[in-house]
């Protein structure tokens, strides 16, 4: 591979150099993400917005599947933590499956649910690091996104205005 094919990966892998942030790289790293989900939030109309989400989502989820052996290699351990193009496919799942009208508070409360729950690595996300290759990379922080949207759907119903569900 060419000195610039490989700049380019690590450019991709580490959302644009974010996961070589010294601390909380994939805190960092899931920023990508937000910008977006804002900038589709804010440019496509909201007949759109599901689909063009879910279509990032999967372009992000491709991309980490298809990179996850070469960042093993290239970072020598199993999902490394430079490596958090993961990160990006998480925060989306989690907007692809709960948004509210407040584009802010939606984006805080996915955002910090979701680093949390990714971190926390509830079971079984734990476990499904263990899948090969990119697929494990990826399927601990979809896994954890379910957990934060299935939080997020609940205090949407407990408690409304704390995630902007009331209009």
């Amino acid at each position: 591979m060419t000195r610039w094919g490989e700049r380019t990966l690590v450019f991709i892998g580490t959302s644009c150099g974010l996961g070589y942030v010294p601390i909380a790289p994939g805190t960092a790293g899931a920023l990508p993400g937000v910008a977006i989900f804002l900038f589709i939030a804010l440019a496509a109309p909201v007949a759109l917005q599901t689909i063009l989400i879910a279509l990032a989502l999967l372009a992000v989820s491709a991309l980490t599947v298809a990179l996850g052996s070469w960042a093993e290699a290239h970072w020598g351990k199993k999902d490394p933590g430079t490596f958090v193009l993961d990160e990006v496919a998480g925060f989306l799942f989690t907007v692809l499956l709960f948004r509210t009208p407040n584009l802010l508070l939606t984006t805080v409360w996915a955002f910090i649910l979701t680093r949390i729950i990714d971190i926390l690595k509830l079971p079984p996300a734990r476990q499904l690091e263990h899948l090969p290759k990119g697929w494990g990379i990826l399927a601990d922080d979809l896994c954890s996104s379910l957990y934060a949207a299935g939080i997020l759907h609940l205090i949407a119903v407990y408690f409304p205005r704390l995630v902007g569900a009331t209009a």
